[in-house]
């Protein structure tokens, strides 16, 4: 495009600095509707603009050529910011960061779950990208500002300089916000991925001077139980704990025009201990994360998968508290062992082996590897082995078939839809939680054929949601309101099933407190009668507490928890939260107070303090 024919159009057409700037405070506008609630609507123009102009004013002080490429470039690298917020948002619920940079090598592995999340409209934040793209390839926009580049040189070093001072107090007046959405909101977020590069300075704000386990016991408002009930119930017997990928509580017991989504569990439920108010506590990591939340009773890293940032430590642990009573430990997934840092985890915690998609092969592959029911038939076997060498073991299984988007082969189709429910989010992983269901009925089949069903403990769980409250399509909120007969929300959303068995041992019964991952480790050794006298542990003994405090992190935001009553989710900070009834079948016995609040950050801080200070594992 030629000096003259650009003379010919309007100032803003010429003027590169005012169409970028329309570009991206449209791509701002629709982060804000996705993203933000009810959010002002001079907010973008407020916070958002400023730091784009930082950066557009740099690109005019400092290139005098090569300046349309200086505008692509920064445009490119802000749009890829806006589409990554609205995108990690559709199924984290939270903003991204930086620390979101250690998943970048697992997305291949899960790209039908990015692809699923992926709206059309969301990839118009890219049509000016593409279209640059294609003129800057051509050559077209050589001249493209270069004639106004003396005259906006001139101020612009002094204006970016005004500007990084707005940037700055945006950040100022946004930092002592508790919940990362909200903080993104006021800041803008751009200067919010700005701000989380630097360290929090109230980080250890706040921390308790002594971390024992007297101090979490009172800051959870919990007591030692003298007798406890159930004390070596389990003793003697091999312990199997099966995680089950995304598998929600409202599925159990649930019907669709009269035919049941998972039989085998809910017969299972006829003879377990059950506790249906028990909630994911996992973060980035997610399904590795709820391996090492189960397995330490600790709490998920403020940032990143517990996988990768606990990875290096000599992790107190279940496979470690079997070991010192004659147990062997393994853990069965078949995924690649390097999927999420596995190797290094698996060490951390102590397991004695592992077994991955070297043992299992790559025959019937649904979704990441092979199929539920080849793990449960190798792992069955495997077993056996043990067992008959009266070798007692502590196993844990990780499912992985219904894992998101869940697209299982229709010769897996176990379940005749209703017509409403076919080509639906909702329908799909109904589908797939019911192959679940399938194959865990072969597996107990297996065990019970072994005669290992009688002899073990059986503790049966779902690693973290399914259906994120964040990105479900009206027709999919619909359906869920009739299944459910009410409004899908957060309590449903992050309400995991919890099922503990030994058969001829435990008798039937539900329990209705409030209970998380992090209380696996404790109630499992009060079954089979192990001391905790020197472990600390932030978890407790459910089947012997009846109030709990649960600190939640990354699906909600920082600051979030869960009692015996709600939900509660902080605003600014505690006196503008929100709460969210439980709606359980017991009194409100905990109804969230300011000094809860604070508590259960004390906890969480405790726990990565504690964890930090451990020393690397051989």
């Amino acid at each position: 495009m030629s000096r003259e024919m650009l003379k010919k159009l309007p100032f803003w057409v010429r003027s590169p600095f005012v169409v970028f700037t329309v570009l991206l405070l449209f791509k701002m506008y629709l982060t804000q509707m996705i993203i933000f609630d009810d959010a002002s609507a001079w907010l973008p123009i407020l916070n958002g603009l400023p730091a784009v102009w930082v950066v557009f004013l740099l690109i005019e002080w400092r290139m005098t050529k090569r300046k349309i490429m200086g505008y692509f470039i920064a445009n490119l690298i802000m749009t890829a910011i806006y589409f990554a917020a609205i995108m990690y948002h559709q199924y984290f619920g939270v903003i991204v960061t930086y620390h979101a940079l250690q998943q970048v090598n697992q997305v291949t592995e899960v790209k039908g779950s990015v692809f699923q999340l992926l709206h059309p409209y969301f990839l118009l934040v890219f049509l000016d990208v593409v279209i640059l793209a294609y003129f800057l390839f051509r050559k077209k926009t050589r001249s493209w500002g270069t004639a106004y580049s003396e005259r906006v040189r001139t101020g612009a070093a002094g204006l970016m300089l005004l500007l990084i001072v707005v940037c700055f107090f945006s950040i100022w007046n946004g930092r002592f916000t508790m919940n990362e959405i909200k903080q993104a909101e006021q800041m803008g977020i751009l200067n919010y991925e700005v701000y989380t590069f630097f360290p929090d300075g109230n980080a250890n704000n706040n921390l308790p001077t002594t971390i024992s386990q007297a101090e979490i016991s009172k800051l959870k408002g919990i007591s030692t139980v003298a007798n406890p009930t159930l004390w070596k119930a389990a003793e003697g017997k091999n312990v199997i704990i099966l995680q089950l990928e995304a598998f929600q509580n409202l599925l159990l017991n649930q019907k669709l025009d009269g035919v049941e989504v998972t039989p085998n569990l809910n017969a299972l439920l006829k003879e377990s201990m059950y506790f249906p108010n028990f909630y994911q506590m996992v973060g980035q990591g997610n399904t590795s994360d709820a391996e090492v939340v189960v397995n330490t009773s600790v709490y998920i890293p403020p940032h990143g998968a517990a996988s990768i940032e606990y990875a290096d430590k000599d992790l107190p642990s279940l496979p470690k508290l079997f070991k010192q009573i004659g147990y062997e430990s393994m853990t069965f997934h078949t995924n690649d062992i390097t999927f999420w840092n596995r190797e290094e985890l698996y060490k951390a915690l102590g397991f004695d082996r592992y077994y991955d998609k070297a043992f299992f092969g790559d025959a019937d592959p649904i979704a990441l590897a092979a199929s539920d029911e080849v793990l449960y038939d190798k792992t069955a076997a495997e077993m056996e082995k043990l067992h008959n060498k009266n070798q007692l073991f502590y196993a844990q299984l990780i499912s992985l078939s219904a894992h998101y988007p869940f697209q299982i082969p229709e010769n897996k189709h176990h379940l005749k839809l209703p017509d409403r429910y076919e080509n639906t989010f909702v329908g799909d992983y109904i589908q797939a939680q019911n192959y679940t269901d399938y194959s865990l009925g072969l597996f107990i089949d297996k065990l019970k054929a072994s005669h290992l069903w009688e002899n073990s403990l059986f503790v049966i769980y779902g690693d973290h949601m399914g259906l994120p409250i964040y990105s479900l399509s009206d027709t999919d909120d619909d359906l869920l309101h009739e299944m459910l007969g009410k409004n899908y929300s957060f309590s449903q959303m992050l309400n995991i099933p919890l099922l503990i068995v030994a058969p001829g041992t435990t008798k039937p019964a539900v329990f209705t407190q409030a209970g998380g991952q992090v209380d696996i480790l404790p109630t499992v050794a009060n079954l089979v009668g192990i001391s905790l006298d020197n472990q600390l542990h932030f978890g407790q003994d459910i089947i012997n507490t009846t109030t709990n405090l649960l600190p939640e992190h990354y699906y909600l935001p920082r600051g979030s928890l869960i009692n015996n009553s709600e939900i509660f989710i902080p605003g600014k900070g505690f006196a503008d939260g929100i709460k969210h009834p439980l709606n359980m079948p017991i009194a409100a016995t905990a109804i969230t107070s300011e000094e809860q609040f604070n508590n259960a950050l004390k906890l969480f801080k405790m726990s990565d303090s504690y964890v930090n200070n451990l020393p690397k594992h051989k």
